[in-house]
């Protein structure tokens, strides 16, 4: 059994619900997580994923909140990370409770291809890839994340994933009220806390539980919520989420945003955003998601909506200089969509940007053009190609987010997995040479190969590449 904190037991015990009792509480945080994942339905779509993986003993039971997310059971003791529907993204392994916070920012928002959205706090990337799934990537999606080495981890889920409307930022987002004042249709604040919902997942998380940390931690919260709102477009959604389970750190930071801004703070309900969601709602509205009340992680989610004008905090910063992309020439654009569609059946999006640096060639949300020059962006879009004494070569990157399902040289499981071992794959009747070519998995992308007649030639990006690969329906790997 779990031992917990009795500092945060004592703590805690003033902050749960009368009708929540502590037994219950430490016997849920002593029980394994339910393993959980959720569909990438800019790949595939959940029927056709269920449909899919049946055969190979996966038996998913929809979580009520989410229509794309699942537990998850399993004949055989697959290591979920490392099968090949998971590294080409058809999937993203993601506990249930933390799909709540996009599917409250997007309860009420419609016209998605119109709004420009704010991921304040994003790595490792799945509730970024989610919102950025819920936007079927139109519109734009600017992701952010503090720290260093987690911005990697978030660009590779992000382009795993096939997200193609999502600029990337390397900030304290305290700076979002600042140099994004009054930019944003919706935001998600998915703020740094103390970790107290996380304690089923990681046994350790609260040994060193303190509360006067936490009372730091609530401080950052507080200045982060308030840079999230000034942000916010007047009628526009923000949710503030943390996984963790105090009021200090949850209702009491809300609290303090209403306080500073009481005319134009309104907290929505939460009540009915899913069956039974009202079990874990609090008076003012919020999901206090306990770990007993649905076998989850604990969460907390408030939704806020800018009900009038704020004025600037501060004065208007100076535009950033030294842009260092250019609209491409018309030419060069006829010749890359050209390319694209000729060589891979795959027409380049219309109404976004095509941009160019040093003969590097890149597809940018339409969006951005009213951002640029506000703040510095770490990546913009997708890489398209790289420019050629005579002609382009596609970027993976492009290749699995801009790619029709059904489109290219569909391989087996044993070539798929030969694929991203970065291994060329033996064609005992492949025919003339065909040049470069989409090679496919479950009709969907997983990159590019050049197609010599006897044999594929491998050309996944060696960062890409993986010793291992598991096989989805044994624990074998290969």
């Amino acid at each position: 059994m779990v031992q917990l904190n009795q500092d945060f037991i004592k703590s805690i015990a003033k902050d749960m619900p009368a009708h929540l009792s502590m037994d219950d509480f430490i016997s849920y945080s002593s029980k394994p997580l339910r393993p959980s994942i959720r569909i990438n339905t800019l790949k595939i779509s959940s029927q056709d994923f269920i449909a899919l993986m049946a055969p190979k003993g996966w038996t998913l039971d929809p979580i009520p909140w989410c229509q794309d997310g699942f537990w998850i059971s399993l004949d055989n003791n697959v290591q979920l990370g490392n099968t090949v529907e998971h590294l080409q993204g058809l999937f993203y392994i993601q506990e249930a409770s933390s799909m709540l916070p996009p599917i409250a920012l997007f309860s009420t928002l419609a016209d998605k291809a119109e709004h420009t959205v704010l991921d304040m706090a994003s790595a490792p990337g799945s509730k970024t890839t989610q919102i950025a799934a819920m936007m079927e990537n139109s519109g734009l999606l600017i992701a952010n994340e503090y720290s260093s080495s987690r911005v990697k981890v978030l660009h590779a889920n992000v382009l795993r994933m096939g997200v193609s409307n999502t600029a990337l930022t390397h900030f304290d987002a305290r700076v979002f009220g600042e140099y994004m004042y009054d930019q944003f249709d919706a935001i998600l604040l998915d703020a740094p806390c103390s970790g107290e919902g996380t304690i089923r997942k990681d046994p350790l998380a609260l040994n060193n539980w303190g509360l006067a940390e936490n009372s730091t931690i609530a401080e950052t919260q507080k200045a982060l919520l308030e840079s999230a709102f000034l942000a916010l477009k007047t009628g526009g959604s923000l949710v503030y989420s943390t996984c963790a389970l105090s009021k200090l750190e949850n209702q009491d930071v809300c609290e303090h945003l209403k306080s500073t801004f009481p005319e134009a703070v309104a907290f929505e309900s939460l009540a009915t955003l899913f069956p039974n969601a009202d079990k874990a709602c609090t008076d003012e509205g919020f999901l206090h998601v306990w770990p007993q009340i649905f076998d989850s992680e604990g969460f907390f989610i408030a939704k806020i909506t800018k009900t009038c004008d704020v004025e600037r905090q501060k004065p208007e910063p100076k535009k950033q200089k030294n842009f260092p992309f250019t609209p491409i020439a018309s030419k060069v654009e006829l010749e890359l969509r050209q390319y694209f569609k000729q060589t891979f059946g795959i027409d380049i999006p219309t109404n976004d940007m095509l941009m160019v640096r040093d003969l590097e060639y890149w597809l940018f949300p339409a969006r951005m053009s009213t951002l640029i020059g506000k703040m510095r962006f770490q990546r913009i879009g997708i890489k398209l190609a790289d420019g050629l004494k005579k002609g382009f070569k596609a970027r993976h990157e492009a290749i699995v987010a801009l790619a029709e399902k059904s489109t290219g040289y569909e391989l087996s499981q044993a070539q798929a997995i030969q694929y991203l071992m970065g291994r060329d794959i033996p064609l005992t009747d492949g025919g003339k040479p065909q040049g470069e070519l989409i090679v496919t998995y479950h009709e969907s992308a997983l990159g590019v190969a050049k197609h010599l007649g006897s044999r594929l030639k491998n050309s996944l990006p060696r960062d890409l590449v993986r010793d291992k690969i598991a096989d989805s329906d044994a624990s074998i790997t290969a």
